[in-house]
């Protein structure tokens, strides 16, 4: 017979079990890399799928950065705040109102510095405008869905396959289709983010004033960068996001300076570069600081000795 004690332990087990499956599901995914190889130092969950909120608006970025290089897009354009751009998209921190008229330059750091999604927005209709004639579309043609289509061809190339752009904000209620993407997914874009000059300016950026017209009125704001970490311990960016669905959400680029080695008569800098992306955190910034710390100790390990890279363990 089944002794009463056993059976209060059995049923405490029980009780205890879902809690501790949603622990584990909703722990932080995150991946280290050196920004140099794409070698990953570490990672936990790092192919998980997650929401990973405004850290979509790094593509967002690249994708207008993009354009503007190959097809010799003027970011200095002036772009016209849609009514479309106010559905949806949380709240308008930087106050625009529709028809309000603003450079792509100034879009650009409103949406990576203050994480504006009114400015995403209206990014993304005005560079899928432009590109409406010379991208092939199926469905939905409308800007912004063929600006998110490039997102996604973006995502493909860089081998982001467990990822899926919706939208160029990240805002993840009231969608058909859920957006998603993986720690070693945003971990690749982000190291091809960082790779450009222009990308590296304006998320090194702690504050910037933007401007913008309405009417004949001149407006200005100054922005204040969302990322607490930027310009502490060697960090130059990258991006914050946070949904509900999301938690808190990070990218850290950080630098040291370069290591100079000689070997036989020849001088050799190694950039030292580490890229960490974190979803899902209680406390991302804490969070952060203690993986950046721990980041570093796993470099020094790996290049002590010798930098030794595994095919199946680089982005």
């Amino acid at each position: 017979m089944i002794s009463r004690r056993f059976l209060v332990a059995l049923f405490s087990l029980v009780l205890l079990l879902p809690a501790g499956r949603a622990f584990a599901a909703n722990r932080t995914a995150y991946v280290v890399i050196d920004a140099q190889t794409g070698f990953v130092l570490e990672q936990v969950d790092g192919r998980d799928k997650r929401q990973v909120g405004s850290l979509t608006k790094v593509a967002t970025a690249m994708v207008v950065l993009d354009w503007a290089e190959k097809r010799a897009g003027d970011l200095n354009q002036l772009a016209t705040i849609p009514p479309e751009a106010f559905v949806g998209t949380g709240e308008n921190l930087i106050g625009f109102q529709p028809g309000d008229r603003i450079t792509l330059r100034d879009l650009l750091y409103a949406a990576l510095v203050q994480s504006d999604n009114v400015a995403a927005y209206s990014l993304a209709a005005h560079v899928g405008t432009v590109l409406q004639p010379v991208v092939p579309t199926a469905g939905n043609g409308s800007p912004v869905a063929i600006f998110v289509g490039q997102m996604n061809v973006l995502a493909k190339s860089l081998r982001m396959d467990r990822t899926r752009f919706v939208n160029p904000h990240g805002i993840d209620t009231g969608e058909r289709s859920m957006p998603y993407s993986t720690a070693s997914d945003m971990a690749r874009l982000s190291r091809y983010a960082m790779n450009k000059a222009a990308f590296r300016f304006y998320v090194s950026q702690k504050e910037r004033q933007i401007s913008f017209s309405r009417g004949t009125q001149k407006k200005a704001y100054q922005l204040r960068n969302t990322n607490e970490l930027l310009g502490t311990n060697g960090v130059d960016g990258v991006k914050t996001g946070k949904t509900q669905r999301a938690g808190d959400c990070l990218i850290l680029s950080a630098h040291r300076e370069s290591e100079i080695q000689t070997d036989g008569g020849h001088t050799r800098a190694t950039p030292r570069n580490l890229i960490i992306v974190m979803l899902g955190s209680a406390n991302r910034f804490a969070e952060g600081g203690q993986l950046l710390a721990r980041g570093w100790q796993l470099y020094d390990q790996w290049a002590a000795g010798g930098r030794m890279i595994d095919p199946n363990k680089t982005l």
